[in-house]
């Protein structure tokens, strides 16, 4: 049977940390992890949730995805906030349900490819999930925010339906965690993969 990889894509402050944490069932997926050149913030460490590396680490690794998320207000001397997933990171955890959490639907788009250009596609399930935002989602996400630009930053990281068009991705599930809005559709596919797991 196929695995399933999930993409969890929404603005900053949308749920979508607190869905992977709080409500999908322990084990059944791995959350693939991005490394960054952004500083650690209060809480993190070392590979949680992120490998911080620096920006030669970006020009020499092989990567599935590769995010400059303040391409638009750099200027330099200024550290790039570079983001991507290792390809040793997916490579590692081949065989289990994959999830991963990011902005923008082209990020998912990146990644779908690589797995198609390794001929790693046939053994997956590739499903979207939709997070709306609520009206507060930058005063939470500005809460996390420890870097110049930073809300600005993530203003610009947008995730609309257009978006998903652009990059040429269908919306599988809608929810909105925060205020307790599940896709039934979505619960019914956790549902499945956890008795077949």
């Amino acid at each position: 049977m196929k695995k399933t990889l999930l993409f969890c894509l929404g603005e900053s402050g949308s749920g979508k940390s607190y869905f992977i944490k709080n409500t999908l069932p322990d084990g059944l997926f791995y959350n693939l992890r991005s490394a960054t050149t952004r500083p650690m913030r209060n809480g993190e460490s070392e590979g949680n949730p992120y490998f911080f590396r620096n920006e030669e680490y970006f020009d020499t690794t092989p990567l599935v995805t590769r995010l400059w998320v303040n391409k638009d207000f750099w200027c330099a001397g200024k550290p790039k906030w570079l983001y991507g997933v290792p390809e040793t990171e997916v490579l590692n955890h081949l065989g289990q349900n994959l999830i991963y959490d990011v902005i923008e639907p082209k990020y998912a788009r990146q990644m779908i490819d690589w797995f198609v250009q390794n001929d790693l596609a046939c053994a997956y399930n590739f499903r979207t999930a939709y997070f709306l935002s609520p009206e507060n989602n930058l005063k939470i996400a500005a809460n996390r925010a420890n870097m110049p630009n930073d809300i600005d930053v993530r203003k610009n990281n947008t995730c609309t339906p257009d978006d998903f068009l652009d990059a040429g991705l269908q919306i599988d599930f809608i929810l909105k965690p925060i205020n307790n809005v599940y896709d039934s559709r979505l619960i019914e596919h956790i549902a499945f993969l956890q008795k077949y797991k």
